[in-house]
């Protein structure tokens, strides 16, 4: 069943990523009101990708669907919010290049892996990376300005880039085999 609760749950991530970038950037992302919905969108959106993972495991609900859908809305919810983050100039357009990368990459992988019947499961350093990620964008939402986070948020957003980059390293080292020609 394709509208199971998973897969809602998916798409209702999908429908918040516009709604949570429009708080975001209002008024230049000035307005504290409309950054702290953003804020507070981000955090539900992001909890949804924990939810529908634990339910369609629990209830046995994975769907094509929600395999396909389910990796798209979360890199749809993290590179948006990491766009938005250049347009406010607080976040450098490199380090978001390295994160969208490697997103493509790794999706490119898995699709070439599923043509050899293969499954990538998530790894400690992707999963690590993900953490990070969401670590890095709530600080960056919620603490724009203030010098006294300053310290803090330019270590998340190292850490998110090492954690992106050793992931990606990772995932190509691990399944290496996935890229030799098979006769």
């Amino acid at each position: 069943m394709i509208w199971n609760l998973p897969n809602k749950l998916t798409m209702t991530r999908m429908i918040l990523v516009p709604f949570f970038a429009a708080a975001l950037l209002w008024q230049n992302g000035e307005n504290h009101a409309l950054r702290m919905l953003a804020l507070v969108l981000f955090l539900v959106a992001s909890y949804t990708d924990h939810l529908d993972g634990a339910i369609a495991r629990k209830y046995q609900l994975i769907t094509n669907f929600g395999k396909f859908m389910d990796p798209l809305a979360d890199k749809l919810l993290v590179c948006s919010a990491l766009i938005c983050m250049v347009q406010l100039r607080q976040l450098s357009a490199w380090v978001v290049i390295i994160v969208v990368a490697r997103e493509f990459i790794i999706s490119g992988f898995r699709l070439v892996a599923a043509e050899q019947g293969t499954v990538i499961a998530a790894s400690m350093w992707g999963k690590a990376k993900t953490v990070s990620q969401m670590a890095c964008i709530v600080m960056l939402i919620i603490a724009p300005q203030q010098q006294t986070l300053q310290l803090l948020t330019q270590a998340l957003i190292a850490l998110m880039t090492a954690l992106t980059l050793i992931s990606l390293l990772d995932y190509l080292f691990k399944n290496r085999q996935v890229l030799t020609e098979r006769n």
